[in-house]
């Protein structure tokens, strides 16, 4: 196969991914991944269930009911008995070995984010030893996560994220979750986030385009994770919390900025340093939005978020060591082409960041 073969094969294959970036894009937040919530609270005299749950995951599986019908409590009793029905088919809760029957007692809905929490409780006659959760809430969605928080005398012991398909999870009732686990947990959070976030990719590829030395790019890469740090740690601890309204318009305005100057090419100095620490500060609001709905755990809160930090970095180390060396070897081989390759995912980035700002702005 031919030099110009083979680079234009590549630079099929790069639109292509940037494509399918900007289609799976989601209408709405590009970090409202499909999540619930569980709150378990273990007591000596049983057990309290909450599930926080998008009324659109509900309904789906209701038939001739449509998600805003869950919103207008008090539901039909047909319906508070299909709601039970279907929620403690998905989640299942034993205790010794033996099938715990959760009771729904009340339901609470959240109008503007389109929500219905349900809470359920179930008694027992002596505190077990052991727990055994099962979660396949909505498997209609392969991308759905259900976060879970264990509590005991009101104290958070444990957290766990179901996937699809996940295995139920053993506890020991009265034991806390380990650091390891902790690190663990969160360090697979932060990578997934950063995966799930086509934004976040494409707008460290958009930082990428333009080359430069690897010491220069290590600079411009640690601007951006330092910046991100600061306002990820401001917003987990609720001193510095913007709404999401504000800050995901202005994430895809970074990726049109950081798009649109690798379309324009190098100038007379390279401002990608300052992009990358000033909207380094705005994606960390991003990042921190998926940690203030998981309620970190606040014995170890300094773990949860140096773990979910160091996550963040492996999976933007991913897509650096993913695009950059082809980038370089595209240069090296045929300065023209790569010309072409840059000018070609600039393009791509610059579009995807004015889409998602308009997606985001528009009702």
């Amino acid at each position: 196969m031919s030099a110009s073969c083979w680079f234009g094969r590549g630079l099929r294959h790069l639109g292509a991914v940037l494509f399918l970036l900007i289609s799976f894009a989601r209408p709405a937040l590009a970090h409202d991944e499909p999540t619930s919530f569980v709150d378990l609270k273990v007591s000596g005299q049983g057990v309290d269930a909450s599930l926080v749950a998008s009324v659109t995951d509900l309904a789906h599986y209701m038939p001739d009911t449509e998600p805003a019908m869950l919103l207008a409590v008090p539901l039909t009793e047909a319906r508070r008995l299909a709601l039970a029905e279907l929620v403690t088919s998905r989640f299942k809760l034993g205790a010794d070995g033996a099938p715990v029957t959760l009771r729904l007692v009340d339901m609470v809905p959240f109008a503007d984010k389109r929500d219905l929490r349900l809470e359920f409780h179930a008694d027992w006659t002596a505190p077990p030893k052991a727990l055994r959760i099962e979660s396949n809430l909505f498997p209609y969605d392969t991308r759905h996560r259900t976060y879970l928080n264990v509590y005991t005398t009101d104290k958070l012991v444990y957290q766990h994220a179901f996937e699809n398909g996940s295995p139920p999870l053993e506890l020991q009732v009265g034991a806390t979750q380990g650091l390891g686990e902790v690190i663990r947990e969160f360090v697979y959070e932060g990578i997934h986030h950063i995966f799930i976030g086509p934004d976040h990719i494409l707008f460290v590829i958009g930082l990428l385009l333009l080359g430069g030395s690897l010491k220069h790019l290590l600079k411009i890469v640690t601007a951006f994770t330092i910046a991100h740090s600061i306002t990820l740690c401001l917003a987990t601890f609720r001193v510095l919390t913007p709404p999401a309204t504000v800050i995901e318009p202005v994430i895809a305005l970074s990726i049109v900025f950081v798009g649109a100057q690798a379309l324009m090419g190098m100038q007379h100095r390279d401002p990608r340093l300052i992009f990358a620490f000033c909207f380094g500060l705005i994606h960390g609001f991003g990042f921190a939005n998926v940690l203030q709905e998981m309620m970190l755990p606040p014995s170890q809160l300094g773990w949860s978020l140096f773990s979910f930090n160091a996550g963040v970095e492996i999976g933007q180390a991913c897509i650096i060591l993913a695009v950059a060396p082809l980038l370089s070897v595209i240069r090296k081989r045929d300065p023209k082409v790569a010309r072409s390759v840059v000018s070609a995912a600039a393009l791509l980035v610059t579009t995807a960041g004015a889409f998602w700002f308009f997606q985001r702005i528009l009702p």
